[in-house]
């Protein structure tokens, strides 16, 4: 049961999320043979003002 979990900054489109949901299962089924149904993709969202980068905070 193969979990994928993305962590990104908000702001993305839900058919954007889709895609990429979509695109990830097919390539973890691809490259492990998993079924499609055993793969669960989670995405976790932050938000700018919590996120830094290089010592500096994004917003």
């Amino acid at each position: 049961m193969p979990i994928i979990t993305v962590k990104m900054l908000e702001g993305r489109t839900d058919e954007q999320k889709e895609q990429m949901i979509k695109k990830m299962t097919e390539v973890m089924v691809e490259t492990t043979g998993a079924r499609t149904e055993a793969v669960t993709v989670v995405i976790e969202e932050m938000n700018k003002a919590n996120y830094g980068h290089a010592g500096k905070r994004l917003i």
